[in-house]
């Protein structure tokens, strides 16, 4: 069974929105076994859609067209789905009363051209999840393409996901006739390069390329360190989790304490568990990353149980008055420590980090961009460490981020 993505929308093309959609789902293929080797974008044109959806059922059994089902005038791909079909569209009763009750639930006026949206491919069926006002569809192919398959997902993310994970999948599975389960978990480092990790892994990776079991790939995140994809592809699930387990605890074993989380466990994440489970409260001081880290803390949900507030002291003098740095130079360790004691003071919290540097793109009191220093205080106990760090103003500010917490973690797991 091989399966192709199409991406619809001229924005794509204008590099206006970054194609996420498409990788998700070329991952979420590859996790559940379908071959997919080709990925088009087309913009918000009849006939180019109609060129990229014939040229890919001639070479594929499957398409998954991504975009293009919302209620305006150039969302056009139920159209372009029905002339490939050789069919009209006909208006679905029952998706109509569900998107006139969506508006009417949450007190809004509907425009008439939502029921668009309403309009299905005659032989086309619905997917049952619809987070959205607009369906996807279902629809088998007769004539020249007799026994292949288009499925038709908004553009929206989360809609896309919903749909493609809870019908798509399984649909295609099952026309596959794919009876074993292919799963994967995913170990986050920070601290180490992809090659760094490639040679410290290289003779378990020569390993599994000669015996069966578990496969790893490496997936460099940039201000998310580097992910290390451990696959598995067994007759039941629980096999599966089985020979996960095993290759987790070995990966472990040679990489050490970089790992900080697993699949979707983000640095701060892990320093929440770790406050909690020691029963310590956390404060923020924030120079050069302008709140940034209490942003990803207060992303996680209930990391109010630890979270006591943060201070964003980017003048000098906020540093000074507010948070007692001596006065001087402010992109030093001493002023970094002095931003960690005085949040935890202010804010009378057991822990804190604080972060002050140079963002760029020029020089500040003699430090080249990049220059960061941090701290971190735990029960009045202060370190600080100085950072040369890569790249322009953003990556500056996000990797400042995840390099105080992660010093943050390795301190409070004793590594």
């Amino acid at each position: 069974m091989r399966c192709e993505v199409i991406a619809v929308g001229s924005e794509l093309l204008l590099g206006q929105i970054v194609d996420t959609n498409s990788s998700w789902m070329g991952e979420q293929l590859a996790l559940a076994g379908i071959d997919s080797h080709f990925q088009t974008k087309v913009g918000d044109n009849h006939i180019r859609m109609a060129i990229a959806l014939r040229t890919a059922l001639d070479r594929s059994d499957a398409v998954i067209m991504c975009g293009g089902l919302g209620p305006t005038q150039d969302d056009i791909t139920r159209e372009v789905i029905a002339e490939v079909m050789g069919v009209e569209l006909v208006r679905d009763e029952v998706i109509e009363s569900r998107i006139r009750a969506m508006f009417g639930s949450r007190g809004r006026t509907m425009a008439g051209n939502n029921l668009r949206q309403a309009l299905v491919p005659a032989g086309a069926s619905t997917i049952s999840q619809m987070p959205g006002t607009a369906p996807g569809l279902v629809c088998p192919m007769t004539g020249p393409y007799e026994g292949k398959v288009v499925y038709a997902v908004p553009g929206v993310p989360y809609e896309m996901k919903e749909m493609v994970a809870g019908t798509i999948i399984p649909d295609l599975q099952q026309r596959a006739g794919v009876t074993s389960v292919i799963k994967s978990r995913t170990l986050r480092t920070w601290g180490q390069s992809e090659s760094g990790l490639a040679e410290m892994l290289h003779d378990e990776i020569e390993r599994l390329d000669a015996e069966p079991g578990a496969t790893l790939a490496f997936l460099a995140s940039g201000i998310e360190g580097i992910k290390v994809r451990i696959t598995a592809k067994a007759p039941t699930e629980a096999e599966a989790d089985e020979v996960i387990a095993a290759e987790e605890a070995i990966v472990r074993s040679i990489v050490g304490d970089i790992v900080f989380g697993v699949d979707e466990e983000t640095i701060e994440y892990a320093v929440i568990d770790l406050l909690r489970e020691r029963g310590l409260s956390l404060a923020v001081a924030e120079s050069v990353t302008g709140g940034l880290i209490a942003a990803r803390i207060t992303n996680v949900p209930g990391s109010s149980d630890v979270f006591r507030g943060g201070v964003v002291a980017y003048a000098s003098e906020v540093k000074y008055s507010v948070l007692d740095v001596p006065r001087g130079p402010v992109v030093s360790a001493e002023a970094a420590e002095a931003m960690a004691t005085g949040v935890c003071r202010l804010l009378e919290a057991d822990v804190s980090v604080a972060v002050t540097g140079v963002a760029g793109p020029t020089a500040q009191e003699n430090q080249p961009p990049g220059t960061v220093f941090v701290a971190i205080s735990i029960g009045g106990e202060v370190e600080s460490r100085q950072l040369r760090l890569p790249g322009d103003r953003q990556r500056v500010q996000q990797f400042s981020a995840i390099s105080v917490l992660d010093m943050l973690r390795r301190r409070l797991a004793g590594v």
